[in-house]
Parts: structure tokens; sequence; C-alpha cells
């Protein structure tokens, strides 16, 4: 089954396929008239889509249930995935779901990890299985009128990942999702929702890629958590989307009290990224960080940082964002902190480096910081460079080339965000920047 286009009929197909009841039929329809009625980002990088050539669902084979044997999926797909590291990552890992194109096809946890009674499964599964825990927290955070591509993700969401982490519960391994599209004009809808009950303990990995086409692709995700009392989240991002790939995605946290978010977010491909990670940080004494990198070539633009709201008391957030722009791409800082009146003794803290690797590249800073009480404090500080003459002599000196030279700047550039990944996902960053240098 293929759906191309965008129209109440092929909402309602999709919507079908998924045998959904009212509630989730409803939205969807609320969810396109808001799409229909909202207008593009007046923001950021140009976005060129054709809404009426895009695949908003596209499903083989309809019938088929989510396996958790790699034996019991067609052999083409497990090789295009074990080609990626899919199947190697998945031996460090608590649990695995996969998505090809709009459906997860393969799903897996370690039995330690369903004895805690950890719920880990596709927002469809969820849907049939938890309803009313689902029902309580969907749309929540991210409201389908609030953008135009998160009302579009409302109407045709396909795939995606649900966690509920039970209180006093913490995971020693994390939890990771992968998401691959392989089509032309293909777009990609996946809708995340993450609940970490009190006083418990979660590292969530998302991964993607997609083969180059001419043709433009869309990803349009939502992702919405929520940290209870006492608890903590990591959300670990590597996005490596094939350069045809428009990235457009709506992140949110809610926090609560003494609770702790994290956002550690790569940007490596895509033809245009917009993303920026964000903490409601409701709760008095709630924390929150994100610490970004971006590298952009030629032709792309990576528009990304990151979003604090500081409600509670005594809340704190750190945002560190790193780009790196060559051969003419755009790697831009958009951000927001803000902290409330009621949100008294808060500190935020913002840091952002460039380093531009020629003379036809560029990078903006583009902050927004907002104190409405007196006994807060917000920092901001942004540095622009560019590879000194001095080191690469210095390097090349003692029998260093060139290109190894700036490789190890760049890295060492990075390395505040690579100490943040597992081992094996800061081999793999380490792989994907020398291929973009």
């Amino acid at each position: 089954m293929e759906v191309v286009g965008l129209s109440k009929e092929n909402i309602l197909k999709i919507s079908k396929v998924k045998k959904e009841d009212d509630f989730f039929k409803n939205y969807r329809l609320d969810s396109f008239k808001n799409f229909e009625n909202l207008p593009m980002p007046s923001f950021g990088p140009k976005i060129d889509l054709d809404f009426s050539k895009i695949i908003y669902y596209k499903n083989d084979n309809i019938d088929k249930k989510i396996e958790s044997d790699w034996n019991n999926v067609l052999k083409p797909i497990v090789n295009e995935l074990d080609s990626v590291g899919v199947l190697e990552s998945e031996k460090h890992m608590g649990g695995m779901g996969v998505q090809y194109e709009s459906e997860v096809i393969y799903h897996n946890m370690l039995k330690e990890i369903e004895d805690k009674h950890v719920i880990f499964t596709s927002i469809e599964n969820a849907m049939r299985d938890y309803p009313d825990l689902v029902k309580k927290y969907f749309g929540k955070i991210v409201s389908n009128n609030e953008n135009k591509f998160a009302a579009l993700n409302g109407a045709v969401f396909s795939g995606g990942s649900f966690i509920y982490v039970p209180p006093h519960t913490k995971l020693e391994r994390p939890l990771e999702s992968y998401f691959r599209i392989n089509s032309r004009n293909m777009g990609q809808f996946e809708r995340t929702l993450i609940i970490v009950d009190d006083y418990s303990d979660l590292h969530y990995i998302e991964g993607c890629t997609a083969p180059t086409y001419s043709d433009s692709s869309l990803h349009a995700a939502v992702v919405e958590i929520y940290v209870g009392k006492h608890a903590k989240c990591r959300y670990s991002t590597i996005q490596n989307w094939a350069t045809n790939v428009y990235n457009l995605v709506t992140k949110r946290a809610y926090v609560s009290s003494y609770g702790t978010m994290e956002w550690i977010d790569g940007n490596i491909g895509s033809k245009v990224t917009m993303k920026y990670p964000c903490c409601i940080l409701k709760g008095d004494n709630s924390k929150g960080t994100c610490i970004t990198i971006s590298v952009a070539s030629h032709d792309q633009e990576q528009d990304s940082g990151a979003r604090m709201f500081h409600l509670g008391k005594n809340t704190s957030s750190k945002i560190i964002s790193k780009s790196i722009s060559r051969g003419g791409g755009n790697a831009s800082y958009r951000g927001k902190v803000f902290i409330d009146k009621d949100a008294e003794n808060s500190d935020a803290m913002v840091k952002c480096d460039t380093l531009i690797l020629d003379n036809i590249s560029k990078s903006d800073t583009i902050p927004v910081n907002i104190s409405n009480n007196t006994s807060s404090n917000l920092e901001h500080e942004a540095t622009v460079s560019k590879i000194s003459d001095e080191a690469l002599f210095y390097m090349e000196s003692r029998g260093i080339t060139e290109e190894k030279a700036t490789e190890l700047i760049v890295l060492g550039f990075l390395d505040e965000f690579r100490k943040e990944l597992p081992m094996e996902y800061a081999v793999e960053l380490n792989q994907l920047i020398k291929r973009n240098l």
C-alpha cells in the first residue's frame, strides 16, 4: 500500500489500515485542518517541498507482524541494515526497534528489562495495548497546531516508539530505535512518546539514514518526553540523513521537580535541518541540558539549537552548541532561553562555538535570551574561529599531513560532544566526521 499526496481521504486510509479508534482518527483529521491553515516557517532555511508528490505512507506487507528475530525479516533489508551497523549496534543495547519506511518491522528487548515491567514497543502497538496510558500523554506537550510540520505529523504519523519506565527503575543498557528511508519522495513521520516515571533512569538512542536520490524526501517527526520527579532521561541522536532529505523535527520534554533531561543531538546529514530540542523545566530544582553538533558541507543548511523554558524555582539549564561549516555549507545556532518571573534563583548557560573551514561557508548565532526576574543568572557566550595556519604548520612540522591535522583539530573541537556518547557511537561519529571533511 502506498499513499501519495495529502487529502482527507488519504488520511482516513492511513487510519483505517492501522485500525484506529475515533480518538486517533479525529486527532489526525484535526491535525490536517491545522496543517492547511498554518503557514510555512517564517525563519530559517528555505523549504522547497511539493507536498502533493510526497509518499505519506508505504508498507508492502500490511498484514505482516513486527518481528523479533532477524531470520524472519527479508534478507535484502537485513543486509541493508547490517551494512550501516544496525545489527552490530543491537549487541550493546537493552532493546531495539527498527522502522523501515512507514512501519516498525523489528522489535526486541532483553528479558532482564522486560522483567522490570518496562514497556518498549511501537506507538501503534501501544495505542492498541495501552490506550489509556497513551491517550493520557499523547499530544499534550507538542500541540498539533503549533507549527506546520507538527500538524503534518499529527495527520499522517506512522511508526515510532513508545517507552514507559515504571517508578524506581534504572536501566543499565540504553534502548535504541533506528529509522530508515529507502524510497524516492518518501516521507517518514514517526511519533515517539517516552514516559520516565518518578525516581527512574533511561538512556534512549536514535539513529537514522537514507540513500541519496535527486528527489527531495521529508522527515517530520514529533518526540514527546515526560520526566518524573527525581527521574532522568538522556536522548542521544546522530542524524545522518542523505543530502536530499528535509529534516524538520519537533522534540520536547516536560521535566518535573528534581528531574533531569539531557539532549545529546548530532546533525551530520540532510539537505536542511530545523531542529531545536526543548526542555520545559516545570518542576522546582529541575535540570535541562542540550549538547549539539552540526556539520554542514556543500548545499547543506543545519539550523539547529535548543530551547529552555524555566518555570520552576531553582531550575538550571545548559546549552552547548558546536557548529562546523565547510564547502559552502551553513551551520547555525538558533535557540531560546526563557526564565519566568516565578522561576526564582534559576541558572542558564548558553555556549556557542563555530569552526569555519574555508572562505565560502558561513555560520550564524541567533539567540533569544529572556529573564523576567532579578534573582536568576543567564549567561551566553559565542566564538567563531578558523583553523589557524600556525596550528597546521606546527602539526605538519611533526610529520602530520595537512588533511590529518585538519581532522585532528576538528575532532578535538567536537570532543565535548563525543565524550557524551556510548563508545560505539563515538567511533561511528568519528567516521562520519572524517567522511565529511
